[in-house]
């Protein structure tokens, strides 16, 4: 069962490592991100690629492997995981991870879990070859309105938050939205909120568990109207890089500025505020080897920006930070929650399982962090 009384580390899960038909048509059959982690290089001076994980490849739809890693969450003080949850208007993808490895093994099925609610398509193609495309494509945008709001949380609420082991904060189901931004602005301020109080009027009359919705990332446009949407705290995914800023930039200074940013980011959205902490970012593995043969670099996602200067240590005392601030945040025990981005996000360059480089130590740094 879900420990109460303290501060709850929950790391997020990328569940894209195995095969979808959707990337077997688009790359070729099988194709999996795990072709991108161990084909990465390095493209400058020092730069730490491949990174690579110590127990090697796995499938996370089977159960087995997932167990691993469950312990291993279990040993090292991570209270539960939060999936990425890929609905666009019925339609999933990478649901299998959830399914069939986590809740397919004894462990996962008395393991906390939650589900985040990634509005947006994965990549189909990788690694990123075209520069003249944006961040986002637009076949990536998920479209939602008031119904397939009500139809999606209705969903969950049946298939997820009816267990026991669901994450509960202040006795409600927790669900988060990843881009809280663009739901905002695909639905409208009136349409988001009227999809949030119809969920919750459902949720009633279904007589199914209530929710607490946290809104990811919220911009300036939109983190001052959260609360009044109904939201019920805000946190952020990775909340590292200067998206804009540096090429390379440090890990330890870019913590420091993050973390300054925390109490601000409360006050703007009149909400609890989680913190989330992260071990690097290198999202390499995701692009094109442009440099290499004298192309000119593109400044934004993946190729843009690179975290230098990561280490077990200072992970630690960020892990620590995030602690300390979610117990002076003033919100009752069972509401102070601590994420890390992530477990498994080898493609970016954030995870707790093992590598090759420090072995356990990145989630070892966890354990030590919340001591």
């Amino acid at each position: 069962m879900i420990r109460c009384g303290r501060v709850r580390v929950l790391a997020y899960v990328y569940p894209g490592w195995h095969s979808i038909p959707e990337r077997d048509d688009a790359f070729y059959p099988g194709f999996t991100e795990w072709d991108l982690v161990y084909g990465s290089a390095p493209r400058f001076d020092g730069h730490v690629q491949p990174r690579l994980p110590l127990w090697g490849r796995y499938d996370d739809r089977d159960p087995v492997a997932v167990e691993r890693r469950i312990e291993l969450c279990r040993a090292h003080g991570v209270d539960g995981l939060v999936y990425g949850f890929f609905w666009c208007r019925g339609k999933r993808v990478f649901q299998d991870a959830l399914d069939l490895g986590f809740l397919g093994s004894a462990a996962g099925r008395d393991f906390p879990f939650a589900v985040m609610w990634a509005n947006r398509m994965p990549r189909r193609v990788l690694p990123v070859r075209r520069t003249d495309t944006p961040v986002i494509e637009a076949d990536r945008l998920v479209p939602s309105d008031v119904d397939d709001f009500v139809a999606l949380v209705r969903y969950l609420a049946e298939r997820y938050w009816v267990r026991d082991s669901y994450l509960r904060v202040g006795g409600r189901a927790y669900f988060s939205i990843f881009d809280s931004t663009f739901f905002v602005k695909e639905l409208g301020v009136d349409g988001a909120r009227a999809a949030v109080a119809a969920a919750r009027a459902m949720l009633v009359s279904a007589g199914l568990p209530a929710m607490h919705l946290a809104a990811i990332e919220p911009n300036a446009d939109v983190i001052g109207q959260v609360r009044t949407l109904g939201f019920d705290s805000v946190t952020n995914y990775v909340l590292l890089p200067d998206w804009k800023g540096e090429f390379l930039q440090d890990y330890a200074q870019r913590v420091a500025i993050r973390a300054a940013q925390w109490p601000d980011l409360a006050v703007r959205a009149g909400l609890p505020y989680h913190p989330s902490a992260c071990p690097g970012w290198d999202a390499s593995p995701r692009a094109a080897d442009f440099g290499a043969t004298g192309e000119t670099r593109p400044d934004k996602y993946p190729w843009w920006p690179v975290v230098t200067g990561e280490h077990p240590d200072r992970f630690r005392a960020a892990v620590a930070q995030a602690v300390a601030y979610a117990q002076a945040s003033g919100v009752p025990d069972d509401e102070q929650l601590v994420f890390i981005a992530s477990l498994n996000e080898w493609s970016e360059g954030h995870y707790l399982e093992p590598d090759t480089r420090f072995g356990l130590q990145w989630i070892e740094a966890v354990r030590d962090g919340r001591r």
